[in-house]
């Protein structure tokens, strides 16, 4: 008697998230209100695992602190067993294809989640596994994060979420940027890019921005003025100005084209806000004593790249309640999709 076969549905699977659009408004804020409700009960130790049982798959191309360790922890705390992947430990894009690992992790596990290069790569996993993927970030997108900085903004501003008025500085071409863009026009926000027009967000982006905020009545700008766009901002974002997979001679071009737009205090006066904060997803280049903060100073000048020192340590700054905020945030999206 031969053993049953076990087949999954192919397509993408409702709790799949791989884009900050995926998300509507009110989806979006649930996931966060769900968030503050599991922060709450871990704080008070009254956390109930919803996972048990569950096998989650995670894929990781590029290397992760804060991703990877907010889905093991978050997995973990509920009851689920986590299976990690490099590229060392799999053979996904070299002698396997993403169709063909993703119907293999689909049978075997009850979600995945992918952190790396193309949006391509997420897409057709989601395709095929049928069962939910998660985006951990691409060159495209990174909708986890920005679930943690909703989170982190409404932490901290005394108003609703339309009330928000968010200025990210630098590359705003890059995931974190468009992403931000998007989710801000979703969700009513004053949102602005101050951006050298190079790094500005795809015209495709910026054309869906437009047209969610003919909804939801956010206020929508892309500027190259750098005073402009930080105004009577409430918060101010930036990252870091060459990502992961960019050669290091990107720094040459990126340097004097991005420091302008370099969050200083004086930038930070500029917002005329007394209580205006500071945001940043990290890692960050913010003095001399990494590796990569030593290089930028030796060769650039330097102390620190995207962010001073002087304001990443400041009362300001709310970067590592972000990055706490990732693992209730990740915890909400798999309880969402896989919660029993």
């Amino acid at each position: 008697m031969s053993a049953p076969t076990t087949t999954r549905a192919t397509g993408r699977h409702p709790g799949s998230l791989l884009r900050t659009l995926d998300l509507d408004a009110h989806g979006l804020l649930e996931l966060v209100r769900t968030a503050g409700e599991l922060k709450r009960e871990r704080a008070a130790g009254t956390e109930v695992p919803r996972l048990t049982g569950r096998n989650i798959a995670l894929v990781f191309e590029k290397s992760s602190t804060r991703t990877r360790c907010a889905f093991e922890v978050a997995a973990h705390e509920q009851g689920a067993h986590v299976t990690y992947l490099d590229t060392a430990g799999s053979h996904m894009g070299r002698e396997e294809s993403v169709e063909d690992t993703a119907q293999v992790l689909g049978r075997m596990f009850d979600g995945i989640e992918f952190r790396g290069f193309a949006q391509e790569t997420v897409e057709q996993l989601a395709e095929h596994a049928g069962v939910p993927v998660w985006n951990g970030l691409t060159d495209s997108w990174h909708p986890t994060q920005v679930l943690a900085d909703v989170m982190t903004m409404l932490e901290h501003h005394p108003g609703p979420v339309d009330g928000i008025s968010l200025c990210f500085l630098g590359d705003g071409h890059g995931n974190v940027g468009r992403s931000l863009l998007v989710a801000g026009a979703l969700l009513g926000m004053d949102v602005r890019i101050a951006a050298p027009r190079a790094l500005w967000p795809p015209d495709d982006v910026v054309a869906t921005a437009h047209a969610l905020a003919e909804t939801s009545g956010a206020r929508v700008l892309v500027t190259e003025d750098p005073e402009l766009g930080v105004a009577n901002a409430d918060f101010l974002y930036t990252d870091v100005w060459v990502s992961m997979g960019e050669p290091e001679s990107a720094w040459s071009t990126r340097v004097p084209l991005l420091t302008p737009y370099r969050v200083t205090a004086e930038l930070v006066a500029a917002t005329h806000n007394p209580d205006v904060a500071f945001l940043h997803c990290l890692p960050a280049v913010h003095d001399r004593t990494t590796v990569l903060g030593e290089k930028v100073h030796a060769t650039f000048g330097l102390d620190g790249a995207e962010v001073t020192d002087a304001v990443f340590r400041s009362a300001a700054s709310l970067v590592f309640d972000q990055a706490e905020n990732r693992l209730h945030t990740i915890k909400a999206v798999l309880v969402a999709a896989l919660g029993r």
